[in-house]
């Protein structure tokens, strides 16, 4: 019998357009990110901190999948661009709390214009922005099922 290899290839996998799509959306948002100074993680910690104030380490983890181990690098660099502010909590010192800078303040305001420039990058004849919104949701879906699947039993 003879085994059929298609599964195999590139355009059959669902790992290599999200890995790619991935690479590439980094590269839209690098020249916007450049501007403001910052790199693409240090972006999504921001998001985090202007949409829910002061965070844990392990609540900002949480919420961007990440482990502490990648995220206490990212943290300092931050904390040494001026951008947060981190201390421990006074209930718990184990717990470390982060909080945005004045400047990181400021800077949403130049931040506030990057998600309508990167949509409008991503729309053209072919891909129109509902389209894109509808795939965001498909992705968020996804995604919830891939951490479901991936996080340890309770």
């Amino acid at each position: 019998m003879k085994k059929d290899f298609t599964k195999l290839f590139i355009e059959n996998q669902l790992c290599f357009p999200l890995y790619a799509a991935s690479r590439l959306s980094t590269k839209i948002y690098a020249p916007l990110l450049n501007e403001l100074d910052i790199t693409y993680p240090q972006y999504l910690v921001l998001m985090v901190l202007w949409e829910y104030s002061e965070q844990t380490v392990n609540e900002i983890g949480s919420r961007l999948l990440l482990e502490s181990n990648t995220l206490t690098p990212l943290l300092k660099r931050l904390e040494q661009k001026k951008l947060i502010s981190r201390k421990r909590s006074d209930a718990d010192e184990r717990i470390v709390l982060i909080s945005l800078t004045k400047k990181a303040v400021d800077l949403r305001d130049k931040a506030v214009l990057i998600p309508d420039k990167i949509v409008s990058s991503f729309s053209d004849s072919t891909v129109s922005a509902s389209e894109i919104k509808a795939f965001q949701k498909t992705l968020l879906k996804l995604i919830g099922a891939m951490n479901k699947k991936l996080s340890p039993l309770d």
